[in-house]
């Protein structure tokens, strides 16, 4: 089994490139998972940006700390369970922290959305809710992605290693920023800790230079405007065991608007 994951998309500009990337090469793939929490102007998404994806044959959308920005997505994550919000919030809070999809095979898979604690609001435990997840759905299918969305290197780490052989596959996002450490650990998980950022790459995690950088020098508060030149998508190529569902590759994807051009 093939499964291409997308890292932050940011603004339109990474809804471009990514468009881009999948139609170049969505049939290489049997599922498609992008994290989409940042799509809409950099800060959440809406119901037109979620249909877009799907539309485009992304399987699923994981989110993360800006999950609710748009308030007109509180109902559409009621009612989409392809579009995820992080599952370690507490009970009541609209729309639901993962699912299992078929891919084009159909193959049931597991994708579920959790969100760290270190350096970011507080919230449920994300070890303790991916173990009681893991045991839901394990019966159903031995696929198990697992989008973790935090800040701390040291707790994705442990996190993954915590459930190394308990999931397929465990991905960070957050960061905006690739990091060079995809590996498979030893109980079978593939994991990297952070996939990256799908936009600009002339702006500083999106957003553009100018403006974080006068933040830095000032200490005061800006109107953040995403940067819009030098596009770049960044990702993982994974494939999965189809018998076991262990991983038996991850190969990081980190290209330019033209080296899509000319794939």
């Amino acid at each position: 089994m093939k499964i291409l994951v997308i890292g932050d998309i940011v603004a339109s500009t990474g809804r471009e490139i990514m468009k881009k990337y999948i139609n170049k090469t969505r049939l290489d793939y049997d599922f498609i998972i992008v994290n989409g929490e940042n799509s809409a102007s950099g800060f959440g998404i809406t119901p037109k940006i979620a249909d877009e994806f799907f539309e485009l044959g992304i399987n699923v959308i994981t989110g993360g700390n800006h999950s609710w920005d748009k308030k007109d997505i509180y109902t559409y994550l009621d009612g989409n369970e392809k579009l995820l919000r992080p599952a370690n919030f507490p009970d009541g809070v609209s729309g639901v922290g993962y699912t299992i999809q078929k891919d084009r095979k159909d193959r049931k898979i597991a994708v579920i959305s959790l969100q760290g604690r270190v350096f970011m609001n507080p919230i449920d435990c994300p070890f303790k809710k991916a173990s009681e997840i893991i045991e839901k759905v394990k019966s159903e299918t031995k696929f198990i992605i697992i989008d973790f969305h935090a800040e701390a290197t040291s707790e994705k780490i442990a996190f993954a290693k915590y459930l190394d052989g308990k999931a397929s596959l465990i991905f960070g996002t957050h960061t905006h920023v690739q990091t060079a450490d995809e590996k498979i650990l030893n109980d079978g998980t593939g994991y990297i800790t952070d996939v990256g950022m799908t936009g600009s790459d002339d702006g500083v995690i999106g957003t553009q230079k100018e403006i974080i950088i006068n933040r830095f020098l000032t200490g005061l508060p800006q109107k953040f405007e995403m940067a819009s030149e030098n596009l770049r998508l960044n990702g993982i190529s994974v494939e999965l065991d189809d018998d076991t569902g262990e991983c038996l590759s991850i190969t990081r994807i980190n290209v330019g608007e033209n080296q899509i051009e000319y794939m």
